[in-house]
């Protein structure tokens, strides 16, 4: 699929890219309308921001009703997971079980296609989500979650087109390969509309979890490129997750 420039939109092609980002990151029913693919990426941290706070209205409703803060954030990352079909995590054990698990970059791929969970996608799922559960526990405790998750639903949720348009899709005939690849002009609109969500929500404490977020973004692309040879779904869904964690722990 050619590179999207994203110029010249008109307000019914921003329509339907946001439909088709919300498509394609959740679960949520959404109406008709056309495939936009890789031309929907800069909406991404967007579909991130509306997550966060529907997470956040959920956090509060349970704390409201009497849960501790740990139960509250507990089912509120529950529900985040159903929202998006456990895609990013997912993803995330997919990477660590390839990755870490085999020893040519075609055995690592066949790994990672693989819906069997191993030793390593099970440590990753656990460490990770016990990351973003103390996290949203201490937010909501604190009061801060409804800034921390949309903040960090955003950021998290922008690694994932830049990785697609720095690196080449591993596999032609995965998701990653399918949904296209970005312009380098739609990647930096969407760490710009990320970052810009986050500090408006989080102040300078954002600037310092999106360093972070790049810092982890760049060292998954990195080993991406030497071991498989390129980025694939489930390598973006990692993204997300770590950097997940990553900024709600810095925005809590």
């Amino acid at each position: 699929m050619a590179d999207e420039t994203g110029a010249g939109k008109t307000g019914r092609q921003i329509a339907d890219q946001l439909w088709s980002a919300l498509a394609l990151l959740t679960r949520i029913p959404v109406p008709a309308h056309a495939p936009q693919g890789a031309a929907s990426a800069w909406a991404w941290p967007l579909v991130g921001a509306a997550l966060g706070l529907a997470a956040a209205a959920l956090g509060s409703l349970l704390s409201w009703i009497g849960l501790g803060a740990g139960s509250a954030a507990a089912f509120t990352l529950a529900a985040l997971a159903l929202a998006t079909g456990g895609l990013h995590e997912d993803g995330l054990a997919d990477t660590a079980d390839g990755l870490l698990g085999g020893h040519t970059a075609e055995r690592r791929l066949q790994i990672m296609k693989d819906s069997r969970i191993g030793s390593f996608g099970a440590l990753a799922l656990v460490l990770v989500t016990l990351a973003s559960w103390s996290a949203l526990a201490m937010a909501l405790a604190l009061g801060t979650h409804w800034s921390a998750l949309p903040a960090a639903a955003a950021l998290s949720r922008a690694p994932m087109p830049i990785l697609m348009a720095a690196l080449p899709a591993a596999r032609p005939g995965g998701l990653s390969a399918g949904t296209g690849r970005p312009s380098a002009q739609l990647a930096a609109a969407a760490a710009l509309i990320g970052l810009f969500i986050a500090l408006l929500l989080c102040g300078p404490v954002a600037l310092m979890a999106a360093l972070l977020v790049a810092a982890l973004a760049a060292l998954l692309g990195l080993a991406a490129r030497r071991m498989i040879g390129g980025q694939t779904g489930d390598i973006l869904g990692a993204a997300q997750a770590v950097s997940f964690a990553a900024a709600l722990s810095l925005c809590a």
